[in-house]
């Protein structure tokens, strides 16, 4: 059973669909541009943000933690019980994260977006907010190929799968990828810093 489950995951990060905006590149060209903003980000003191719900606030999590102390990079989610139940109490809980986000923003930061359907209210208002301060945005997502979260970021990642266990996972590989190629490439040479991909 459990060779199995890997021989599907496997299968599945092999098909995973890489866009810039709407337009497909290659998965070498969208660690590139993933690196790039994480640069961007660190050299010009920003702050990556991480949203999701449920497992996929697990991943936000774990990444930020990832990219604080392994490449020294300031990443914050938005879980604070505290704000989290008063803003859901006061405005919904679609709002979450975008009434946070709205105030916290600046420029030369970095929202992050994982869903594994990519239909989250409260993240796709996250997006919204983010688009409407131009901050960039990273997805991660799954189930349906046209789902509204991936046309919303400047880099897309997504797995065509209807499977949560399989799409968390594979999140959680690809983002996993990223400290972990950022690190081989840093003991030959810097990572790229052209965001010519995604402009």
């Amino acid at each position: 059973m459990f060779t199995k489950r890997f021989q599907e995951l496997s299968e599945i990060i092999s098909q995973c669909s890489y866009t810039s905006f709407d337009r497909e590149i290659s998965e070498e060209q969208a660690m590139q541009i993933f690196h790039a903003f994480l640069i961007q980000i660190r050299e010009k003191d920003g702050t990556v943000f991480v949203v999701g719900n449920g497992g996929s606030a697990g991943i936000a999590s774990h990444f930020a933690i990832d990219l604080l102390n392994a490449l020294k990079i300031p990443a914050q989610t938005l879980y604070d019980p505290n704000t989290v139940t008063c803003i859901a109490n006061d405005y919904g809980y679609e709002e979450v994260f975008s009434r946070p986000l709205d105030l916290l923003l600046k420029p030369n930061d970095l929202l992050i977006c994982i869903s594994s359907s990519g239909k989250s209210q409260n993240i796709l208002n996250s997006g919204i907010v983010a688009q409407s301060k131009d901050i960039p945005i990273i997805t991660l997502s799954g189930f349906e190929p046209h789902n509204p979260l991936r046309s919303l970021g400047n880099l897309n990642f997504y797995l065509p799968v209807v499977d949560y266990g399989l799409v968390e996972m594979g999140h959680f590989f690809l983002l996993h990828s990223v400290i972990d190629t950022w690190n081989c490439e840093l003991s030959s040479k810097q990572p790229p810093t052209s965001l010519s991909h995604a402009k």
